[in-house]
Order: C-alpha cells, then sequence, then structure tokens
C-alpha cells in the first residue's frame, strides 16, 4: 500500500502578517515557517499510524514549494515519512498547486492521498477536491476518522447535523481534519533519520494559472468592547441597531 501525504509550508500562528509593494506581496521578513497543522496532526500522523500497523504501508510526502520549504519537509520525514518530493515552483493558486499534485498521483500508482482540510493562510480548502478532480478518483472530504480492512476504506466525515460513514475502495483521496488522529512530535532518532531520507526535487510541469493575487489587506483593527448591564435592554437594542448596524 503507498500512501501519499500532501504538504504545505504556512506561518506560524504567532508570525506578525505585513505586506509590502504597495500591499501585494506577502512580507516574509521574520516568519518563522511550520509544516501546516492539517496535514502534519491529522493527514501524515493517521498514514505512520497505519504504516505503524502493516509495516507493508509505504508513506510518501510531496510539497509544491521552493528551497525554504525543505525544512518542514526534513520534519515531517522526522516525524515518519519515507521519502519526499518537492516540485520546485512557488504555490502561487489553488488550481496550479493541485495540478502539480495530479501529475504526481498518477505518476506514483498510490493507494491512498491524503490532505489536510484547508491550510491555516488561505483556509481554501479546494485542494483535495481539485486533485481527485484532475486525476479521476473517489474524494471524501473533511474525514474524522479512517480506518483499513484490506484494500477498503471505512471513513467517518461530518455533515451539517451530524456525521456520515462511507466505504471506499483504493485509490482514493481523503482530506483530514481534527479527530482523525492526535499530533505528535518528532523523537531525535526521527529527526536523525530524516537527515538521511530520499528528498527529491523536481520542475513543475506547465499548466495554466487561473488566478492572480492583486492585493492584500489586513482586517480592521478591533476596539474594544461596551458593557451593557443586564437591564438596559433599551440601550442594548440602541446601539445594536444604531452604532453595531446589525439589527
Amino acid at each position: 500500500m503507498k500512501i501519499l501525504v500532501c504538504i504545505s509550508k504556512t506561518p506560524d500562528t504567532t508570525a506578525k502578517i505585513a505586506f509590502t509593494d504597495n500591499n501585494t506581496k506577502f512580507d516574509t521578513n521574520g516568519v518563522q515557517w511550520i509544516v501546516n497543522p492539517w496535514d502534519e496532526w491529522f493527514a501524515l500522523v493517521r498514514a505512520i499510524e497505519l504504516k505503524e500497523a502493516d509495516p507493508t504501508v509505504t508513506v510518501h510526502l510531496l510539497t509544491v514549494g521552493e528551497a525554504d520549504a525543505d525544512p518542514i519537509i526534513r520534519k515531517a520525514l522526522a516525524l515518519g515519512g519515507d521519502e519526499a518530493i518537492r516540485i520546485n515552483a512557488a504555490p502561487t493558486e489553488s488550481q496550479f498547486v493541485a495540478h502539480q499534485i495530479a501529475a504526481i498521483v498518477k505518476d506514483g500508482n498510490y493507494d491512498l492521498v491524503l490532505t489536510g482540510k484547508e491550510t491555516i493562510d488561505h483556509n481554501g480548502s479546494t485542494i483535495g477536491g481539485l486533485v481527485a478532480g484532475e486525476t479521476e478518483l473517489p474524494f471524501i472530504s473533511l474525514a474524522t476518522k479512517l480506518e483499513r480492512q484490506g484494500s477498503t476504506l471505512t471513513i467517518t466525515r461530518e455533515i451539517e447535523g451530524g456525521q456520515e460513514s462511507c466505504e471506499v475502495e483504493f485509490p482514493v483521496v481523503v482530506s483530514a481534519q481534527k479527530g482523525m488522529a492526535e499530533a505528535r512530535i518528532p523523537n531525535m532518532r526521527g529527526i536523525m533519520a530524516a537527515r538521511t531520507k530520499p528528498l527529491k526535487v523536481i520542475e513543475p510541469i506547465a499548466t495554466t494559472e487561473y488566478t492572480e493575487t492583486l492585493q492584500f489587506e489586513l482586517p480592521a483593527p478591533k476596539f474594544g468592547v461596551k458593557l451593557v448591564a443586564p437591564d438596559q435592554v433599551q440601550e442594548l437594542v440602541r446601539l445594536l441597531h444604531e452604532e453595531a448596524k446589525v439589527i
């Protein structure tokens, strides 16, 4: 069984976000990069658990990024991935990224492709579905549980108002979210082993990019709250109507 886990590089949640060139570019100065938590904590860790249950399972990692993504790939390898591929291109937009991933999926004959449900920087939640569409594979999104029985997967996913249980045969694309696995920290043995694990760098294939970023804008600054006494209902209504303008 071959598993491909798609990982991405995202800014640490504590990073200060700023833009340059008249707000047209993200300012990377001083930014600490991490493995996207949805990819690492849930998709990758569940793949590793499947490998631990069956030593014949191999776990490959894939990212679309430039050389500055190598440290986060090595961290992912330290958790237990067997080898990694980096497509040497800036991940400019979802369709471009999905097209690159789909080419690897087609050539690699993977049984299971795992992604996080989204990245914490753009929150697009598009890659899994786009990859499935380009490879013509089944796609199950927002999975909270994944169990394997031979070539069949039983997957639990969240739906509005409850949960849904699905059965699917390999090959399949699955996006993972909270509940799929418990986060892990690389141990020293894994960190040392990651230094020598294969990391293959390949050039991107030609594809059309359908979108471009014109400008970034930070959210409006938050202001202090106004406290209204429980018995001042009319004042609360006035504030909601005249100042907050929500009623």
